[in-house]
C-alpha cells in the first residue's frame, strides 16, 4: 500500500508541475503530443526525486505560474517540450 501511496503522491506532483506551467497533461496527450507512456514515465522518474517535499513548497510559492520547472526537476525536458510555445 506504501508505494501505491507513494506512486499517488508523485502523480499528483508531476500533474501539478505541468499545470504550474500552463500544460495540461490530458490534453497533450489527447493530441498525440504526449504518450501515455511517457505520462507513467515521468511519475517515475519523479519518485526518484530526494525531496519531494521541497517540491511541493516550490508548487506552493508559485501557485501563480512559472516559465520553467526547478533546475532539479526529473522532468524538465519533458515539461519543457510540452510547454506551451515550445519550438
Amino acid at each position: 500500500m506504501q508505494d501505491r501511496d507513494r506512486l499517488k503522491r508523485h502523480a499528483a506532483l508531476v500533474d501539478q508541475m505541468a499545470e504550474t506551467l500552463g500544460i495540461d497533461l490530458e490534453e497533450a496527450a489527447l493530441q498525440g503530443a504526449l504518450a501515455m507512456d511517457e505520462i507513467a514515465d515521468a511519475v517515475l522518474r519523479c519518485t526518484g526525486c530526494s525531496d519531494p517535499m521541497y517540491c511541493a513548497g516550490w508548487l506552493a510559492a508559485h501557485g501563480g505560474g512559472a516559465e520553467q520547472t526547478p533546475g532539479y526537476c526529473r522532468n524538465k525536458d519533458l515539461l519543457a517540450r510540452l510547454r506551451p510555445g515550445a519550438a
